[in-house]
């Protein structure tokens, strides 16, 4: 596998390729072979469900709820559908290209440098803003149980805690990540589970004003109580929900075996996910109207309440406390590969392409760990809803680095179709009309936040911040990272990888 650690080879403008030569060239093969490749699909399976299973469900969804009702559950169907294509997509380029860049270095090959810079850099902020709102979220969580302490010093205990063990090699970070996720999967399958029994069996479920039963999907004004309109604002909130799966691709750099493993976790992951929102949602609204949920404290907690768990809201802060850690530890990680992706490129500063004897960029660990110490001041000290007003890029850059997975994507196909290049080992189903499918879908999911006045913000600052890149890149990128990104194929002559995974 050592010859799959050098899959990027940034060439400097006006050389022929020899070794000697620029700074960027220097840096590029001092790291060619550096990332330890300790991630199985144990592991890749875990943290993307880790990273797209959090805040999202336990409290996000509840948003969605209130504005679509019980037909909530077709947005979260539809727009798992999406993310399943995008999953696709990005797994093969990630099986034809196994590289710690990911989704910014297949942007720049097939798109362009700028629009693998854009990438890059959307990604990262997206992960550092949403790092801080998971750090913030923790101190809470810990301020449950010891309201005494100062929220800063979990804050702080917690960031170098995670920070320390992101610097150690990727297996440790793998299995840790597998553990967090693991306990946060049981809690939900657990959820799941008590909701069915009270279901089943009639208990009266904890703080619930009517009999439980599936009667309530459609009691309380029908499927649809707010119409079409409210299903489409739903989708602003539905989709962010699935952010943070993308971080499967970004695993591929460091995957033992990349050939297999990503082809199991791409075909896996996302319909897991899928259930898990709609089975739980779908046991929550039976056992209490959709508009009585999230408005008298956690559904969650009344879930274990009506089975007669004492211990419901201690049980409930243990998992929500995991699940910000899995966050936290997913967002460092993947901000991270992309960091180190983007300095291999010309498109940040050298010293994120240095790596431990480990193996691991520890610059980008670094960073993301002062991003963080910063985030909580300015947390602490600006008003919530300037805080929120920024964080609300996030929703926008999810879907921004989606649909610069789809069309880099599409570049890919027409130039293995034109070059007459092999066929991919795992190629994307349904190509091409779920590929333009999904991306109008996403194109509509941009103009939903438009839409309405309490997500258009989000386009707002979306735009500056795509602006204030471009505007970076022409002052401050240049030699090779105005290049596009040398991709080595690793794809066989014959096919290894079934196109049904």
């Amino acid at each position: 596998m050592q010859q799959a650690q050098t899959a990027t080879k940034p060439t400097p403008a006006g050389t022929d390729g020899t070794p000697a030569g620029t700074a960027g060239r220097t840096v590029s093969a001092a790291v060619e072979t550096v990332l330890s490749r300790g991630l199985n699909v144990r592991h890749i399976r875990f943290m993307a469900l880790g990273s797209a299973i959090g805040t999202g469900l336990f409290y996000g969804s509840a948003s969605a709820i209130q504005k679509a009702g019980p037909g909530v559950l077709f947005a979260y169907m539809i727009g798992g559908a999406a993310v399943f294509m995008v999953m696709r997509a990005l797994g093969e380029m990630a099986v034809r290209h196994p590289v710690s860049g990911s989704f910014g270095q297949y942007a720049s090959r097939y798109l362009g440098p700028l629009a693998g810079f854009v990438t890059g850099w959307t990604y990262v902020f997206e992960m550092a803003i949403v790092a801080i709102a998971d750090v913030t979220a923790f101190s809470i969580y810990m301020g449950f149980w010891f309201p005494e302490v100062e929220r800063w010093i979990w804050v702080l205990a917690i960031i170098f805690f995670l920070a320390a063990l992101n610097l150690l090699s990727v297996k440790v970070f793998g299995e840790l990540e597998f553990w967090f996720s693991l306990i946060k999967v049981a809690a939900i399958i657990a959820m799941i589970a008590g909701g069915a029994a009270i279901i089943v069996f009639g208990f009266q479920a904890g703080g619930a004003t009517v009999a439980p039963g599936l009667g309530n999907l459609v009691d309380h004004g029908g499927m649809f109580p707010n119409g079409f309109e409210g299903l489409l604002a739903s989708f602003a909130v539905v989709m962010f929900a699935f952010g943070g799966i993308e971080t499967l691709g970004i695993t591929a750099g460091e995957a033992a075996d990349p050939k297999t493993v990503i082809p199991k976790a791409v075909n896996t992951v996302p319909v897991r996910v899928l259930l898990f929102y709609v089975l739980t949602l779908g046991v929550l609204m039976s056992l209490f109207p959709w508009n009585e949920i999230g408005t008298n404290g956690s559904p969650f907690v009344q879930i274990f309440s009506g089975l007669g768990i004492p211990a419901a809201p201690h049980i409930l802060n243990a998992v929500v406390i995991t699940a910000a850690l899995s966050a936290i530890n997913s967002d460092i990680f993947g901000a991270g590969r992309i960091l180190f992706g983007l300095a291999r490129q010309g498109h940040a500063p050298a010293s994120f392409g240095k790596v431990s004897r480990h193996g691991v960029p520890w610059m980008t660990v670094v960073m993301m760990t002062v991003i963080l110490l910063v985030g909580v001041v300015l947390n602490a000290v600006i008003p919530e809803d300037v805080f929120l007003l920024i964080a609300s890029i996030a929703t926008f850059a999810t879907v921004w680095v989606w649909v610069m997975i789809l069309a880099s994507h599409v570049a890919m196909k027409r130039e293995i179709a034109r070059k007459g290049l092999p066929a991919s080992e795992f190629p994307s189903p349904w190509w091409p009309a779920a590929s333009v499918l999904t991306i109008a879908f996403m194109a509509l999911v941009i103009g939903i936040l438009g839409a309405f006045e309490d997500t258009r913000v989000a386009l707002y600052v979306g735009a500056v911040w795509l602006g204030l890149l471009v505007l970076a890149y022409r002052l401050w990128v240049r030699g090779h990272g105005r290049a596009r990104a040398e991709l080595a194929d690793e794809t066989s002559q014959l096919p290894q990888v079934s196109a049904g995974g």
